[in-house]
């Protein structure tokens, strides 16, 4: 396999859109990838997730009985920046680095799976076991293509995700909930603000109970991988206009959790300040929800791996199999389909991929090609000493 092979793979599928608004949204794409495995002799299984837009499934098997892999990708993105400089779809090369919409978050990493499944089967394939890759849609809003490859059934004994961590192996990231708070007062003039209850006052003390109980008792639930958990007020919008006590206030949060940590405990943390809230205004009504669209029906739970795991052992002796020093392992920052491949399917699951994740989702969307061929090698590595243990 020539490394042109795979910078081609991923011009044409960074020439794909696959991003929301796009009729069929990750088909064009997933027919791409789908015809480069075909012209290796690796068939190719689509399943339908939604009409127009299916999850691709291809398998390299040994001829003996052994581990499971599972390499676990999304072909969806984010749309293109308004105001970008560079044509995100036009898919060029300067100075190495290939520009485009998806080459880091994460056709880049796709491109480097499915390089490895060929030079997998070109090399007669793992010696024992079997690893597949799965092209899934969705990602980037629901995880609904992550959800229907574990309703499926399917199982392995470890799955590989391939969001951007500069190769770098990962070895977990926190959980996430997008939630939000309704604060519904009482309307009253401005110039007799004693007559009515502010929701944008009470938004305002949510927001320092926040700041001052809430966020320096995380210590306490320090995860030893994952570290801190978080919160991050993102959204606020309340009122009509200033003469008016604001009867309604709107505020969206993002609450990164983590393993020390339950969903209860997530969503009881914060009714407890909002009924203190409610007890300083008489009156007042509040409203905590998940924010619609964030997930399908799977909690967006942490995730976390023993960084003994074979799988962990076999990422990093990689490096070593190309004559590399393998990097310290890390923790991905962002939230990834790993949670729900680890924690619903029961699937040892890393992250490992090619790319920076600051630049995912930017108008400068790049990738360096060297390491997009280094991880499909570190990909064919890794699988083949997993699969043989």
């Amino acid at each position: 396999m020539e490394d042109s092979d795979i910078r081609e793979l991923l011009q044409a599928m960074v020439r794909a859109p696959s991003y929301p608004g796009v009729a069929r949204q990750e088909e064009a794409a997933v027919r791409v990838l789908e015809a480069y495995l075909r012209r290796h002799g690796i068939p190719s299984t689509l399943v339908e997730v939604r009409e127009g837009r299916p999850n691709l499934l291809a398998t390299v098997a040994g001829k003996d009985p052994g581990p499971h892999l599972l390499f676990c990708g999304h072909m969806d993105t984010v749309p293109p920046n308004a105001g970008a400089l560079v044509d995100l779809f036009a898919a060029t090369v300067e100075n190495g680095r290939l520009f485009g919409r998806g080459t880091v978050d994460m056709k880049g990493a796709l491109a480097a799976m499915a390089g490895a499944l060929v030079l997998l089967k070109e090399s007669g394939g793992p010696a024992s076991g079997s690893v597949t890759l799965a092209a899934v849609i969705d990602e980037e809003m629901e995880s609904l293509g992550a959800e229907a490859l574990i309703a499926s059934g399917f199982k392995a004994d470890g799955a590989v995700i391939g969001e951007p961590t500069e190769n770098r192996v990962a070895i977990g990231h926190k959980g996430l909930e997008w939630l939000e708070v309704e604060f519904e007062g009482k309307a009253a003039h401005g110039s007799t603000p004693e007559a009515g209850i502010s929701a944008i006052v009470a938004a305002a003390r949510f927001v320092s109970l926040v700041e001052k109980e809430l966020i320096p008792g995380f210590e306490r639930r320090r995860d030893p991988v994952l570290g801190l958990p978080a919160i991050n007020m993102g959204t606020i919008h309340g009122g009509q206009q200033p003469s008016m006590v604001a009867a309604n206030c709107r505020l969206q949060l993002d609450r990164r959790w983590v393993s020390t940590e339950t969903i209860d405990q997530v969503f009881g943390d914060l009714e407890t300040l909002l009924a203190r809230v409610r007890e300083g205004l008489p009156g007042l009504k509040t409203k905590l929800t998940r924010m619609p669209g964030g997930m399908a029906t799977m909690l967006h739970g942490p995730l976390v791996i023993d960084p003994d795991h074979a799988l962990v052992r076999s990422a990093l002796q990689a490096f070593g199999d190309l004559g590399r020093s393998a990097p310290p392992t890390t923790v991905f920052p962002a939230w990834t389909d790993g949670a729900l491949i680890s924690r619903e399917a029961g699937i040892p699951t890393i992250v490992w991929g090619p790319g920076a994740l600051a630049l995912a989702h930017s108008a400068e969307e790049s990738i360096l090609l060297e390491d997009v061929y280094l991880a499909a090698r570190l990909y064919a590595a890794a699988a083949r000493r997993f699969t043989a243990a």
